[in-house]
């Protein structure tokens, strides 16, 4: 089954995950072997998700850039912050590499995911009452997601934690966003993102994910959120 089902995504996948576009945008390593998080996620998937999903992303940027839609040397920062005056594809690929590259430095192998600053931990205390709670809340945005998407904890203007959540590739940082902010912490709930494991329990991802998190990771983004 699970042979199956790697067939069809791979079938499934845009034509450009399967021939590579050249240009100035590039995957970027993950920073661990795709089994280094199993149990909770499989090998299996994260080799999908990195090299065939992300990679799609890649190749459509590069593909804008060949087609003249971006320039060459466009930042994928610059993409986001005006992504109401992109193409779909544009808007779509921009929003999908950044952030996959930003989702595999969330997570971390066993003995490499550190702790939650004492200054976030306090962050989330206030905020929402207690980390157990902050969890539920982050767990409720992403099972609350219709569709595809993505769940969220951002510093917002005012330098205050909020989870929110995003449709399809879209992130705080578009000016698109309902809830615009510095994302410190982002989960992946498209279905390719945990179907092999866990089918259609997105709940059970979402809860199980916690247990890959790297706290270290999500600290520095926090800090590095309030500094701007």
């Amino acid at each position: 089954m699970r042979n199956t089902l790697a067939v069809l995504a791979l079938c499934t996948m845009p034509a450009a995950a399967l021939a590579q576009q050249e240009g100035p945008f590039s995957l970027p390593e993950l920073p661990y072997g795709y089994d280094a998080l199993e149990p909770v996620i499989d090998a299996e998937t994260m080799e999908l998700h990195h090299s065939r999903h992300h990679q799609s992303f890649i190749d459509n940027l590069n593909s804008a850039v060949a087609d003249g839609d971006i320039a060459e040397d466009a930042q994928v920062e610059d993409l986001l912050a005006s992504a109401s005056t992109q193409t779909d594809r544009v808007r779509n690929s921009a929003g999908g590499h950044w952030n996959h590259t930003f989702f595999w430095e969330l997570m971390a192998p066993e003995g490499e995911r550190g702790e939650m600053s004492s200054e976030l931990s306090e962050a989330i205390t206030a905020v929402f009452g207690s980390e157990d709670d902050f969890r539920s809340a982050f767990e409720q945005a992403g099972a609350g997601q219709f569709g595809s998407g993505w769940a969220w904890l951002i510093v917002d203007d005012a330098g205050q934690l909020q989870v929110t959540s995003t449709p399809n590739q879209d992130n705080p940082l578009m000016d698109v966003a309902e809830v615009q902010g510095t994302p410190i912490l982002g989960n992946d709930v498209w279905e390719h993102a945990y179907y092999l494991t866990y089918n259609n329990r997105r709940g059970d991802y979402l809860e199980t994910w916690w247990d890959v998190v790297n706290w270290d990771q999500v600290s520095e983004n926090y800090a590095a959120a309030l500094a701007e």
